[in-house]
């Protein structure tokens, strides 16, 4: 007997609707729901553990976005059919929704919740990242999770001027904005994306829009858990500190706290500052003497106080302290304006043998940004089951351990550092030459050296100026930076270029990059509420006059791409054919392109696209480039009677030698063609191999080609002889000696032997040779 299912539709924009289902499937886990719009279904879980992990100190939240190729009718390729480890766009699928829902739950709650999104169903209309995002939240309302939602996630595109709420992938190629918008009824609490030099103001439009279609979709999930019943509330404890003990350390730190925030600021001295702090305040409260008289620290204090209470009640008195600076005296902890940015300096062309190269350096944080070009035989294939293809342009961001002054083991990037990248590529991409213009894979590697803050925006800056040094045509500099923002009632402090400390303790990070026309890419992650367009306006116009700023710097760096590439690089020429010319050009087992190839030494990429046969030679230099094409050029050529070339014979008969006066076309040269005396042994003129100036006299009926060497050699000027005329010297020449018909002997002088070389053997002792 099937179950009852509880289904609810929510029209959340004009003719978009949005499908939520439980009861169904997957009733083992505290809250399932299917969420589906158009035929994309994702099946969406949320799963709490009955107990608080023990030695917990942040909330274990873990989500899981998965599609599935079976979803979209297909079998996944390589040697093991079925799907490995998450792809890059499951991994930053499942950041938009951490991202969104961490902030939600209550401080100290350690329980472990687990949310899994499985792509069932999928259509080539809607993705289902967002869609996830929302089912996600429903999920966790069923379960009757202690979350402070529902939220809802939704995409948002402008095409011809019009925002679009969830577009569909065709109307996302022809967006100039690709913004995904996470949020509560009364709050927005995510946003990532990309977009085409939009202003501010734009952006702000585009957020409600969003917040719009948000609120509906929220109100809906609701609605959805009334009609199926409203669930028990999941039953919790957090674990918060005393407010004994807050007030105590307060008592005790806050003194020394202000102090050292005043001080003169390095990363590493202040954090050491802060953990001396600590550990005066852990010997205040837990110091006593042993029976010896030894001091020594008890296990806890009278009020059952341990140390480790202690020192996170230090740790929270200290961003109570820091803020309360920021917000009444307008001082950073490092001692900085609100919207003043760190020192920077950066240079490029630092590393001799890559092919473009950059530092950047502002403040404490620290990135180097090489840019390694490659041929189209090292694209990136993408293979999901929304997008398939080719990917040209990819940045990797790498954050070793060193750059925090810290030690671990070296593995593959993480989630972090996959998102970082993502972003950063993001906001350089609008800025990249269009493949006809510039047909060269493009690669970014952004390592950061040393962190303290915002080294995701100084990867964007850094692989600008790489990008430049390495002679890519970029349109124009793309600068990024941080934003965050600290807000207690109605006072309000908006923080440019922020710090690691900063963004701990802030109540937003709002990144932000772009050229001097507009915003290329944003990533926002609010922590509270209550978050007005008129703060918001603030934050983007004061990032503005900050990208500014950075752009003058780096535009006093590099200011415009290098004119020419590397000469560590390989060089991409581009020619344009007759796609039926594609397999001349390859030849029979790809023969031709091969000796085209070894003779030239170059790379030699074809392929047709749009109709049109693109043929791409990778060289290390110029010349051999133009070889290559002057080949492939005489391939797709069609041969001209009266034109000549410079052919090369490829085998020699009897009657002449057979020569390739274009890849791919021969002709015949014929021994009557190969001077204008008599030849006797074509082995005297030439041999395979030999390269030999020829003219083409004639294409035939069946398409073979004659050729003739002797058209470029003059006549023969006969010498006078015995003091006869040259004329008569010659008639006589033609006439040959008298001839003897009935004995066919030549009665001649020397009775020398026939044949060009006149070689004789003396009177009355030469054989008699007939002339031809």
């Amino acid at each position: 007997m099937m179950t009852q299912a509880t289904i609810h539709e929510i029209e959340f924009a004009p003719g978009k609707t949005l499908r939520l289902e439980t009861g169904r499937l997957a009733k083992q886990a505290n809250g399932a729901v299917v969420v589906r719009q158009g035929d994309t279904m994702v099946l969406c879980t949320a799963v709490l553990a009955d107990e608080p992990k023990e030695g917990q100190s942040f909330f274990p939240l873990t989500v899981e976005y998965r599609e599935k190729f079976a979803a979209g009718g297909r079998i996944p390729g390589g040697f093991i059919k079925r799907e490995g480890r998450p792809t890059d766009k499951e991994i930053l699928s499942s950041r938009l929704i951490d991202r969104a829902i961490r902030p939600l739950f209550p401080d100290g709650f350690f329980h472990e919740v687990q949310i899994i999104c499985y792509v069932i169903s999928a259509d080539d209309r809607y993705d289902a990242d967002v869609l996830a995002g929302t089912g996600a939240s429903a999920a966790l309302l069923l379960a009757g999770a202690p979350f402070d939602g529902p939220i809802a996630e939704v995409r948002v595109g402008r095409i011809d001027g019009q925002f679009v709420v969830n577009p569909t992938l065709k109307e996302l190629e022809q967006s100039d904005i690709n913004l995904v918008v996470a949020g509560k009824e009364d709050a927005i609490v995510m946003v990532e994306g990309e977009m085409k030099e939009i202003s501010e103001e734009d952006m702000l439009e585009a957020l409600e829009v969003a917040h719009e279609a948000i609120r509906k979709l929220c109100r809906g999930q609701l609605e959805f858990v009334e009609a199926h019943g409203r669930p028990e509330p999941f039953p919790y404890q957090t674990t918060t500190l005393p407010e004994e003990l807050i007030d105590r350390v307060r008592e005790l730190a806050v003194p020394k706290l202000e102090a050292h925030l005043r001080a003169p600021y390095e990363k590493q001295t202040f954090y050491e500052g802060l953990e001396q702090i600590g550990e005066e305040t852990v010997a205040a409260l837990l110091g006593t003497t042993d029976a010896e008289g030894n001091q020594v620290l008890a296990e806890a204090t009278p009020e059952g106080w341990t140390a480790d209470q202690i020192r996170k009640a230090v740790s929270q008195v200290t961003r109570e302290v820091m803020r309360q600076m920021i917000l009444r005296e307008g001082r950073r902890i490092d001692g900085r304006g609100l919207d003043e940015i760190r020192p920077i300096w950066m240079e490029v062309g630092y590393l001799p043998r890559v092919h473009g190269s950059a530092i950047f350096t502002r403040g404490e944080t620290q990135v180097l940004a090489s840019v390694t070009l490659g041929t189209s035989k090292d694209v990136q294939m993408i293979d999901q089951i929304f997008v398939q293809g080719d990917k040209r342009f990819f940045l990797h961001y790498e954050f070793p351990p060193f750059c925090t002054g810290e030690i671990r083991f070296l593995r593959g990037p993480g989630r972090r550092e996959i998102g970082h990248g993502y972003l950063a590529e993001r906001a350089l991409a609008a800025m990249l030459p269009d493949e006809s213009s510039f047909p060269y894979t493009i690669r970014v590697n952004a390592d950061v050296l040393e962190s303290n803050g915002s080294s995701s925006m100084a990867s964007v800056c850094a692989g600008s100026l790489a990008l430049m040094d390495a002679g890519v045509p970029v349109k124009k500099h793309v600068a990024g930076v941080a934003m965050g923002l600290i807000k207690e009632g109605d006072q309000v402090a908006i923080l440019t270029d922020i710090l690691g400390t900063e963004d701990h303790l802030g109540d937003m990070d709002f990144k932000v990059a772009g050229t001097r026309d507009g915003i290329t890419a944003c990533q926002m992650d609010i922590k509270i509420g209550g978050l007005t367009r008129e703060i918001m306006q603030r934050a983007l116009e004061q990032a503005r006059r900050a990208r500014m700023y950075i752009l003058d710097l780096m535009e006093q760096t590099i200011e415009a791409p290098r004119p020419d590439l590397s000469p560590y690089a390989p060089r991409l020429t581009q020619i344009t054919i007759d796609p039926e010319f594609i397999g001349a050009v390859i030849g029979p087992g790809g023969r031709v392109v091969q000796g085209i190839q070894r003779e030239t030494n170059t790379t030699i990429e074809i392929e047709e696209r749009d109709g049109v046969g693109v043929v791409t030679v990778a060289a290390t230099n110029q010349e051999n480039a133009q070889r290559a094409i002057e080949m492939i050029k005489q391939i797709v050529a069609v041969p001209e009677v009266g034109a000549e070339y410079e052919g090369i014979v490829r085998s020699i008969q009897s009657f002449g030698a057979i020569v390739e006066i274009m890849p791919g076309k021969e002709g015949l040269l014929h021994i009557s063609e190969l001077d204008h005396g008599y030849v006797k042994d074509i082995h005297d003129y030439l041999k395979v191999g030999d390269k030999v100036r020829v003219k083409l006299i004639e294409i035939r009926e069946d398409g073979k080609l004659r050729l003739s060497r002797k058209a470029f050699l003059p006549p023969p000027e006969p010498e006078a002889k015995n003091g006869e005329p040259a004329r008569e010297q010659a008639s006589a020449e033609r006439s040959g000696p008298p001839r003897d018909h009935a004995s066919g002997r030549s009665h001649g002088p020397g009775h020398g032997r026939g044949g060009r070389s006149g070689r004789g053997r003396g009177p009355d002792r030469g054989r008699g040779g007939r002339r031809r």
